[in-house]
């Protein structure tokens, strides 16, 4: 009998793992809930409410091929070993199947379940499944990893020309086992369940993933690089959630994107060749993660960087996150993020930076409220963008590129839809006064919205100064964007 241990892959098509274990025999599958390891990562409540509505989508189309899915309590993943071994002999399991995962903490429960399945003779496969290219495989000439996505990017191009990973089959039904499926619980301690608002945002279930993923290939991804950077306009694919839980894989989103683009890469619709380029960002990180474990243990990528003079800011750290920072586009934004659980990519650059530049909060205090509230949070896509804005990560922005959220609010919310309709405040501001109401004359201000937090220019003026203050910074200018 083969056991199934299911993770970050939450569907039946072109799932490697759970392909590769039908393929050996009749299979069982298996889902850890480990609510402790889950709070110590800062898995936000709406993630996890996503992971549970997606197994029960799971869970009945296994039960249409015979494959029992049961739920098992692993606390912490330090858990896991004995749990899963107590399963096996239970079971009377030849072997455990797993795609592989990234994270440090991840990698070493695996190491651990490996060595306690070895003990008693129960093998243990794991598969490359929720990327494109196995970490380590892609390297420089001097055999270390990529620092610099656009090298990277070119790697990766050159070897997806060559040999183009194959989606692989779902497996078909087994015989029928006697072995019960198990209820999917509808919500675990310390999680609240979010709000049927927000879950109506969310619908759970490969047919959903596969749904959007089709609508966005089909049309929408002709104007994804002309559009993306709007975030009042319906841009971008809404697959991230769905690519987090592993409802779809970027092997199927690869091959839809090709599709839609005569298989090219580099030519042809420069909305495809910029999405593809998003999944490779992805890869990208997973990679580093990999790489460089610092990054997995809340460190700098570049070590010069921990010597930053980050404010302990108390109040304003909680007016960021409470939306109340006096500036529309960063309050609208923090909105959306607070009331759907996602915020849109040009947003997370521009809310970042202003809290890491404006504010010169430590990017670590941004990484984990991220974390906490968002259903697409990823460990590894999540700290690489808060460490690009902040200009302490690999390949990021450089210390002087500082966005000034007025600009690239008028840039990209011109007509304040985006604004007025997460601030309804502001609704009866015309579309230049919207992006800054701190400019109205105090009679015909808006009542109940705050004033600026932060002065833009001096705070500025801070955080290049901090900046340059660090050991083995070369002075050096630069500008707003």
């Amino acid at each position: 009998m083969q056991l199934i241990w299911l993770r970050s892959d939450l569907r039946l098509h072109d799932n490697t793992a759970l392909s590769a274990a039908a393929a050996r025999g009749p299979s069982v599958a298996v889902y850890l809930l480990s609510p402790g390891q889950w709070l110590e990562h800062d898995d936000a409540p709406c993630k996890v409410d996503f992971w549970l509505r997606n197994l029960s989508e799971l869970s009945r189309a296994l039960g249409e091929l015979n494959i029992p899915l049961l739920i098992r309590d692993a606390p912490r993943w330090d858990d896991a070993s004995n749990v899963l071994l107590d399963l096996c002999q239970q079971l009377e399991i030849d072997a455990v199947h797993v795609n592989e995962e990234y994270g440090i903490h991840e990698r070493r429960r695996d190491l651990a379940v490996a060595d306690a399945l070895k003990t008693q003779g129960i093998e243990f496969h794991s598969y490359l499944d929720q990327l494109l290219f196995r970490p380590g495989s892609v390297l420089t000439r001097t055999g270390t990893y990529f620092q610099v996505f656009s090298q990277f990017r070119k790697v990766c191009h050159e070897r997806l020309r060559h040999a183009l990973p194959s989606l692989v089959g779902a497996p078909t039904a087994q015989r029928s086992l006697n072995i019960q499926h198990d209820k999917i619980p509808a919500k675990v301690e310390g999680f609240e369940t979010p709000s049927d608002s927000l879950r109506a945002l969310w619908p759970a279930g490969e047919r959903e993933a596969r749904r959007r993923l089709d609508t966005f290939t089909d049309a929408q991804i002709d104007y994804y690089k002309g559009e993306r950077d709007f975030p009042a306009k319906p841009g971008t694919s809404q697959l991230s959630a769905y690519l987090a839980a592993g409802v779809i894989s970027p092997r199927q989103c690869l091959h839809a994107a090709l599709q839609s683009n005569q298989g090219e890469f580099e030519s042809g619709k420069a909305g495809a060749v910029t999405w593809i380029n998003e999944l490779i960002w992805r890869e990208f990180y997973k990679h580093i993660l990999v790489g460089y474990p610092r990054v997995s243990r809340h460190c700098a990528f570049r070590p010069e960087t921990e010597a930053l003079a980050w404010r302990d800011a108390p109040e304003e750290l909680l007016a960021w996150q409470q939306a109340r920072t006096g500036l529309p586009i960063i309050d609208a934004a923090m909105r959306q993020l607070l009331e759907t659980g996602w915020m849109h990519n040009r947003l997370r650059m521009v809310v970042a930076m202003f809290l890491t530049k404006n504010l010169l909060i430590d990017w670590r205090e941004g990484e984990r409220f991220f974390m906490r509230h968002l259903i697409d949070g990823d460990l590894a896509a999540n700290n690489g963008g808060w460490q690009w804005s902040s200009s302490t990560g690999t390949d990021s922005a450089p210390y002087f590129r500082i966005f000034n959220p007025l600009s690239q609010s008028e840039k990209f919310d011109a007509e304040g839809a985006f604004i007025k309709h997460w601030l309804p405040e502001l609704a009866g501001l015309n579309k230049k006064e919207v992006h800054n109401p701190a400019n109205l004359d105090g009679l015909f201000g808006v009542a109940d919205y705050p004033s600026p937090i932060v002065n833009l220019s001096t705070s500025r003026a801070r955080a290049l100064a901090a900046f340059r203050n660090l050991p083995s910074r070369q002075n050096s200018g630069g500008g707003d964007e």
